[in-house]
């Protein structure tokens, strides 16, 4: 193709013969022609400049060259035409390429040269354009730029709305657009990866509509592109064979189709699917656009899931702090009622006095369950006091099951699934062992008729995403161990799944629940650098799968009888350290009781001073927190400085009194409040040598 002309400074003298001639060439010139005056107005038009443009032959003369500008870059145009008015040169072909807006408002991309000309002293400009559609290299940069403004325009609709519904409103008629499609669907897999739900979609297929539900097999269109974890092109329905064609697909006329998983952190989440009529080539360009669609889609889900469990973990954390500073002010209470009760127990007085044991009988049973109340809301508050070891789960789970056989409903079948050389977690016992009996319970009351319980546990080779962001920087270096408590139940809906850890949430009838089953699950796992998880559905019943560290060292063989104190407490000289007066006179009343001498400091420092001194102790029994002044925890480690020998055993109700790590602790021994007198004398008996 011949360049155009881009370097006449005046148009030179001619007679009338030369006027046809030149005409001529003007009409028949291949590229479009427009001449405009100084103020860019259209002058000339050659008939390519109307056919490029779809105006009729004479509907261009008169008009601004600025009406053939999209609107975009009208401004833009404007401002460079008054610069070029100013100092008018020569532009060749190639320098720059822009687009033109026809009359019927589709643009066109285009390549300009301009020339300044004089015809009779008045100064024009002649505008050479080539239409760059017809080049197969500029076909693809425009078909590429096309995709790209999509997917930007997604993009921005994305960070715009938190909200991924937006998102599913807005792919399907973006996608359908940008590659002539038909029909359209957007495919999430349900938790139970068991079925699809066709969540968004353009174009009306009988059998899919939105909200509609499509088995996850390998032989189903969507379950197929799962399967394979890569994009599936389809050239034609009649002939496919990798997987069964919905006989709709083929009566609505559809040949072609491209679709790609939709995947989150690596995991498969969805699919996202366009069919045509057409016999539409889809390259790897129609690949990438729709991968495009698809990650931002699982982005926008994943921010959503994110938002969602930060807000949820927030609201968790604000009801955990008030029900562990409420539990923790109980607990000196409870201690003061339980102690106080059992010493008045003891009472002569009342040894023969049956209506008198009973009423006191009646307020200790209260007193525990209070305590056991108090308990689970330290549990989900995570304040708790631990005392975490090696466990071995094979037999803690088996040991479970056993009881469970005996108790449950003998329409339950139990089983126990553990995998060969499980390794053992490092929990606290008695917390975990209390985890899995509420998760059991939980089971037993989702299948009222009868059902499946089983235990299974296995190291984690690796996390679930959901799980390991869950876990974050946080996660142990050691691994983790899996074990989970699944039923055949009745499951939960997706609200419910959502409220399920909350304090006090319970779908059981008043009277039938407190409502700190789960929650207390959830505070003790993530108490103990943990995570747990729920996978349940209406009818398909319910597994809760505890994460928990695993241990470093083997789990310690279980004794068959905890040693009895026996008289090891006998003639002991304590020196008990506790702020609060009434806690302070059930303890002194335990130990007396016991043959001990009890020397009495309120605060660490008086403490530390008795310590400093000639006094002779046999064991130093504090609590942790001893108001404003010295800690408990200070306090022993003064105290083991000072007199290294010195058995030390601390008191606590409440894990926020405690160093954030195990080994900042001068002792392994915490006794926990509220305690009873044989509590407080078997953690004597552990801590002080024998004998003496």
């Amino acid at each position: 193709m011949r360049d155009a002309p881009d370097a006449a400074a005046s148009i030179p003298p001619h007679d009338a013969g030369d006027d046809g001639v030149f005409c001529a060439l003007f009409a028949g010139y291949p590229d479009a022609l427009i001449v405009t005056d100084a103020s860019g107005t259209i002058a000339l038009a050659n008939p390519a400049a109307a056919s490029l443009l779809r105006y009729e032959p004479d509907a261009l003369l008169g008009l601004s060259v600025d009406a053939l500008v999209p609107d975009a870059t009208r401004p833009r145009h404007a401002t460079y035409r008054n610069a070029y008015g100013r100092d008018p040169r020569p532009r060749p072909m190639g320098t720059q390429r822009l687009a033109a807006r026809r009359s019927d408002g589709s643009e066109v991309q285009v390549e300009i040269a301009l020339s300044p000309v004089l015809a009779n002293g008045r100064p024009l400009v002649v505008a050479a354009i080539r239409d760059m559609s017809d080049y197969p290299r500029i076909q693809l940069a425009t078909r590429r730029s096309r995709y790209n403004e999509f997917v930007a325009q997604l993009g921005r609709a994305a960070v715009d709305a938190r909200d991924p519904q937006v998102l599913f409103e807005r792919l399907p008629g973006l996608c359908a657009e940008a590659l002539h499609a038909d029909v359209v669907r957007v495919f999430v897999l349900e938790p139970d990866r068991l079925e699809f739900r066709v969540a968004a979609g353009v174009g009306g297929v009988p059998g899919e509509p939105v909200g509609a539900r499509v088995a996850n097999r390998a032989d189903t269109p969507p379950g197929y592109v799962v399967q394979q974890g890569k994009p599936v092109i389809v050239e034609d329905y009649a002939s496919e064979r990798r997987f069964a064609v919905p006989p709709v697909y083929l009566e609505l006329g559809l040949t072609s189709a491209l679709a790609v998983p939709v995947s989150d952190r690596g995991r498969v989440i969805g699919a996202l699917s366009v069919s045509s009529r057409a016999d539409r080539p889809f390259g790897s360009d129609e690949v990438n656009f729709l991968d495009s669609l698809g990650n931002l889609l699982a982005a926008s889900l994943q921010r959503a899931d994110s938002e969602e469990a930060l807000n949820h973990a927030q609201r968790l954390e604000s009801v955990g702090q008030l029900t562990g500073g409420i539990a923790h002010d109980f607990n000196n209470l409870l201690t003061v009622i339980q102690g106080n009760l059992q010493m008045l127990q003891e009472l002569p007085c009342l040894s023969d006095d049956e209506a008198g044991q009973q009423l006191v009988n009646a307020a200790a049973r209260a007193a525990r369950r209070g305590a056991e109340l108090t308990g689970k809301l330290l549990a989900f508050s995570r304040r708790q006091v631990l005392q975490p070891s090696a466990i071995d789960v094979a037999q803690l789970c088996n040991s479970l099951a056993d009881m469970l056989r005996r108790t449950l409903d003998q329409r339950i079948v139990i089983g126990v699934e553990m995998a060969g050389g499980c390794p053992p977690v490092r929990a606290d016992v008695g917390q975990l062992e209390s985890a899995l009996l509420n998760l059991a319970i939980n089971a037993r009351d989702a299948m009222p008729s009868g059902g499946t319980l089983r235990f299974i546990a296995d190291a984690c080779a690796e996390l679930p995403a959901p799980v390991r962001a869950e876990l974050a920087e946080s996660a142990s270096d050691d691994g983790y161990v899996a074990i989970a408590v699944a039923d055949s139940g009745a499951g939960m809906s997706e609200e419910v799944r959502d409220r399920a850890f909350e304090p006090f949430f319970t779908t059981k009838q008043t009277g039938h629940g407190t409502g700190l089953g789960l929650s207390t699950v959830y505070g003790f796992v993530k108490q103990s650098h943990g995570a747990v998880a729920i996978d349940s559905a209406l009818g398909r019943g319910t597994t809760v799968t505890l994460y928990l560290p695993r241990a470093r060292q083997p789990a310690a063989p279980a004794d068959a009888e905890a040693a009895a104190p026996g008289t090891a407490c006998r003639g002991l000289r304590v020196l008990l350290v506790e702020d609060d007066a009434a806690v302070a006179v059930v303890a002194q009343g335990f130990l007396e009781g016991a043959s001990c001498e009890v020397t009495h400091a309120s605060h660490g420092e008086p403490a530390l001073r008795l310590l400093q001194s000639d006094a002779v102790f046999d064991l130093l029994l504090s609590d942790v927190a001893l108001g404003v002044g010295m800690s408990g925890i200070a306090l022993a480690q003064a105290a083991q400085h000072l007199r290294p020998a010195l058995p030390v055993l601390l008191m606590s109700g409440y894990a926020s009194d405690l160093p954030p790590a195990p080994s900042a602790t001068p002792t392994r021994e915490l006794l926990r409040k509220p305690f009873s007198r044989e509590q407080l004398m078997a953690a004597i008996a552990r801590v002080v040598p024998s004998p003496r």
